[in-house]
This record gives C-alpha cells, structure tokens and sequence, in this order.
C-alpha cells in the first residue's frame, strides 16, 4: 500500500512550521496565513523529477575562479521595452513572474510576444484561465500571425511539463499561475501552497530543461503580487504592468531582476491592435500646455537606465479648516511634509494655512529624491503665483539643514534635457558638468536659499 505524502502547515507571512493546523501563526501573530504544504523525503529529491538534464558541473564543487564567465545568451522578446525592463532580452532558463490588474494588457501583451517569436522559435502558451476559442478570436482581433503558435489549455503542471518535454518549446507561457494545481497538493487551486508548489516545479523545470517560463500573476488590491512571498523569491524576475483604467498607456515596471537592473521602466501604449512601444515617455510626460501657468516645474528623474523627463504640478490655496490638507499623488506623503518645513525653516516660507496639492503628471509614481527641489520650486511658484520658465529644468535633494546634495548621473539628467529643448537647468553644485553642454545654461546651487535668488532673477 502506498504511503501517503507527508505534509506540513507553513506560515505564508514568516515562514514557521507546524505540525497541525491553527487558526494564528505564534511566531508572527498574523492570522490565517497557515497552510498545507507537501514535504519532499530524501528519496524523492535524491531521484530528481527532472533526470532528462543535467549540467557537467551539476553535484560538484568548485572554485569561483575557474567557473566559466562567459555571457549569458539572450533572445529578443520582440519588443525592445520589454527586452529593456528583462535586462536585454530572455535568459533561457529564466523564470518570469508579469503581474498587474485585470484589463491591465498581461495577456495581450504576452500574445503579441509569443506570436511574434513563434516565426522563428518554438513556443508554447498554456492558458488556464480561457478557452482556446477565446485565445484565437483577440489575436485575430489583433491581427497577429497565428501560423506557428502552439497552444494548451491545461491546468495540470506535471501534464504541461510532459507535454513540453516532447515539444522542446523555448520559451513557454502559463496564464495564469493562480489557476495551476499539482495532484500531490491537497488543497484547491489558487491556495497558498498550491501556488507555492506550481511554481517551485516550473522554476526546477526551467533550470533543468533550460527554457525560459514567464508566468502570469494576479495582483492584490493594493497593487502587490497576489501568492506567498516565497514566490518573488523563488523566480528570477519579477514584473508590474501598471496603468490607470482611463489611461491609455501602460508602465511595465521590474521589482526583481537576477538578470539586469532593477526598477526599469518600458512605456507601453494600448491601442485597437494591442500594446505599442513608446519610444520617447518624456515626450508623453511633458505635454504641457504653451501658456505659463505657475505651479509647474520639469524634474529629470532615473528609471532603471535612463532619465526621464516628468512634470510635476503643485497647488497651494488658502485652507477653511483647522488642519490643512496635505494631498501628494504619485510622490511620498511623508517626503512633502518634510519639505514644507524644510521650506520654512531655511527659505522662510510658511504654509502651515494653505492646503498643498502635488500632482506628478502622466501616473509616474516617484521615489527617488532627486524630485525634491523641483517639487519646493513648484509649491514656491504656486504659493506665489509665479509662473517659473518654460525651459526650466529642475532637480536635486534636499537635506533637513536646507543644503542641495548631489543625485546620480547628473550629467546624463542634464544631456537628456538639452534633446528636448531646455535652455536652462538648476542642479545642485556637486552635479556640475565637467565641460559645456551646448545650448543649456546650468545654475548650480549649494543651499535652498541660493535656488530662491535664481528663480527671482527669472
């Protein structure tokens, strides 16, 4: 009589075991994050269920310096905004987690991808969520070539991964991760442990077979990736696609990457034949209106491996209530109130009456710092009512004694604002160009109050 399978219960959050099932996890204290999770014996492992491959270096120890450094080969997906956000391109026997909101264009993203390479490379998309039917009518939709592209509808992993072994794909689609089931997991698809399983075994399957999986995600109400967490650490690149429901176009955005930089940033455009490349985002950010308005300013941030070019708007107005509001889209709330009283403190400005808005235009969300001088410029011209110049670029840190620190790659930031026709630039002193860019008249600054006297000169 076969044994039955050992299992364990497993704390999705931090990770503790326990024999049985209880409702909170005493190591945490979160509750109903304890799930069933299958235990591998060491006969199992020690069988490896993918014995058909294996490397010359496979069980041995090595020295570091005698491991070939030679370049890790990639393929173009097709689409140069992706290949930029993966690093350069697909690493054969990477796994890839694509994650975003219904509607946000996973899918059809995905389609246009596989369908493209599919004229000179053998893929495989495995959809799980729709029919066949449904696959076949949104690429004739599209108007994509449907010749070479082989399809499955399956849910089971172990029958995907047998069926790839007799096709040889080189590179395979699962949409979606959430609706995947091993037979060896009790527990319903979409569960903790299930997904935790399905993708442990197509992440082994893709090292082993070395063919790269990208893996559809569902993502939570707050924008993260829905599943345990092991499951960003277990793949190689986690992806976001994002996009406003009004918006038309759409941010793929990296959070993990083993293969290139992280936080990257492609810039997609959703028309009736499916996501478009956007060669120049700055251009989509800066489409400003040719009458001077005051509360605008033009920052340079760093996405990834490239500089961008965002407006960034701000709205001061006297307040009716007790406590003045303090709205920031797409920046930092916290940031913006540390501003403001670094903005009284050291420029003499005081808004402690006055609702602040701040907007970053087009849905960029901003992280870095380098958007601190730009943002006090644009609250300083609003509160004044002081338009500041249309070829006017901004950008620095502020620190808590009103000093102007350095940011990265300053010289790039200043050459990427020279192509799109700024005349003038205020960047802080230690991001002085080390020769003249054509064209640009570059203030340094070394404190808040010496950015104040060159606005009131212009």
């Amino acid at each position: 009589m076969a044994k039955a399978p050992k299992t364990a219960y497993v704390c999705s959050d931090c990770g503790a075991e326990y024999a049985k099932w209880q409702g909170q996890c005493r190591a945490c204290l979160a509750w109903n994050t304890i799930s069933e999770v299958r235990l591998i014996s060491a006969k199992e492992s020690k069988g490896d269920r993918f014995s058909g491959y294996a490397g010359e270096t496979s069980g041995k120890i090595q020295k570091l310096s005698d491991i070939d450094l030679q370049e890790v080969p990639r393929f173009s997906s097709g689409f140069n905004e992706l290949d930029r956000v993966l690093g350069g391109g697909v690493v054969p026997g990477s796994a890839i987690l694509i994650g975003g909101h219904p509607g946000a264009g996973k899918s059809t993203l995905l389609l246009q991808v596989m369908c493209g390479l599919a004229e000179h490379l053998p893929t495989l998309y495995v959809t799980g969520e729709e029919s066949l039917q449904q696959v076949a009518m949104r690429a004739n939709r599209l108007g994509l070539p449907t010749d070479n592209l082989k399809m499955l509808s399956e849910t089971s992993v172990e029958h995907i991964c047998n069926l790839a072994d007799q096709e040889k794909p080189k590179l395979i689609v699962i949409d979606s991760i959430q609706v995947m089931h091993l037979s060896d997991i009790q527990s319903s698809p979409g569960s903790v442990a299930q997904v935790r399983e399905c993708a442990s075994f197509l992440t082994r399957y893709a090292k082993t077979r070395q063919v790269a999986i990208i893996m559809v995600g569902h993502v939570t109400k707050d924008g993260t990736l829905a599943g345990p967490k092991v499951l960003e650490h277990a793949i190689d690149a986690s992806l976001l696609l994002e996009g406003e429901a009004d918006s038309r176009y759409r941010t793929l955005r990296s959070q993990k990457n083993r293969f290139g930089a992280v936080n990257e940033l492609g810039v997609f455009a959703m028309t009736e034949q499916g996501l478009r490349e956007v060669k120049n985002p700055s251009a989509i950010f800066l489409s400003r209106s040719e009458e001077q308005t005051s509360g605008s300013s033009v920052m340079v941030i760093w996405e990834g491996t490239r500089p961008l070019l965002v407006e960034i708007q701000a709205l001061v107005d006297h307040s009716m209530l007790a406590n003045p509001r303090r709205v920031a889209v797409g920046l930092e709330q916290n940031r913006l109130s540390l501003l403001l009283a670094v903005l009284h403190r050291h420029g003499g400005l005081q808004m402690s009456d006055q609702d602040v808005f701040v907007n970053v235009v087009g849905g960029v969300k901003v992280t870095e710092t380098s958007a601190d001088l730009a943002l006090l410029l644009a609250l300083i011209s609003s509160f004044r009512n002081r338009p500041l110049p249309q070829d006017l670029v901004v950008f620095g840190e502020v620190g808590l004694a009103g000093e102007i620190r350095p940011v990265p790659s300053g010289q790039e930031r200043i050459s990427e604002a020279a192509k799109h026709g700024f005349k003038r630039a205020i960047v802080p002193h230690g991001n002085m160009p080390k020769k003249a860019i054509k064209g640009m008249s570059v203030f340094t600054v070394k404190k808040l109050s010496d950015a104040l006297e060159i606005i009131s000169d212009f």
